[in-house]
């Protein structure tokens, strides 16, 4: 495949998760009435894939993007100043599964993914949101700064653990499918 295919490819895809992001934040948010482990963790689960699968660049603009679209849906945050905050916390989330399993989708690589992405997510959004963003920059009331504080806790972790879980059940079976198409066309290129 040329070099020009494949980027074509790679944009195309990316828009295909953030396309997934818009039908997941807008859609499941108004179907479940924004419940975070919903909409959380098939967030994360497109960050995840879209690391795994599409590259590096392609993860850190759907990483970034995400809460954007959430604040333009009325999800996650009533407060734009966190925006940002939250793409760091994905950031967290992608690189580390880009570094340790994009390149060796083993078991192994990928619980270690897993384990290290969920409770690094938490722990960056943890200081940044509760322990920075709200008390600090926001200076929220107590009653406001508990409800978001409480949203950017041990949810998070439990939504990135989530989110991993259903990528480590997808990834086996989505590989074999990359790997026939890219050797197809490949072939179909020669």
């Amino acid at each position: 495949m040329s070099e020009t295919r494949k980027r074509i490819l790679q944009i195309t895809l990316t828009a295909v998760m953030i396309a997934l992001l818009v039908v997941v934040q807008w859609g499941f948010g108004a179907l479940t009435g924004g419940n975070q482990f919903v909409v959380g963790s098939a967030v994360n689960l497109i960050l995840i894939l879209t690391s795994l699968f599409i590259g590096l660049v392609p993860a850190i603009a759907v990483a970034c993007i995400s809460p954007f679209l959430a604040f333009a849906f009325g999800i996650g945050t009533p407060e734009i100043v966190i925006v940002p905050f939250i793409a760091v916390g994905n950031l967290v989330l992608v690189l580390c599964w880009y570094f340790i399993s994009a390149r060796k989708q083993m078991w192994g690589n990928m619980i270690i993914s897993l384990v290290v992405g969920a409770a690094l997510k938490y722990a960056a959004l943890f200081l940044l949101v509760t322990k920075l963003a709200v008390p600090v920059i926001l200076a929220l009331p107590e009653p406001k700064a508990s409800v978001i504080s409480a949203a950017f806790s041990w949810p998070q972790l439990v939504t990135a653990l989530i989110g991993g879980v259903i990528a480590i059940i997808i990834a086996p079976i989505v590989t074999p499918a990359l790997r026939s198409r890219k050797y197809s066309s490949e072939n179909n290129s020669k």
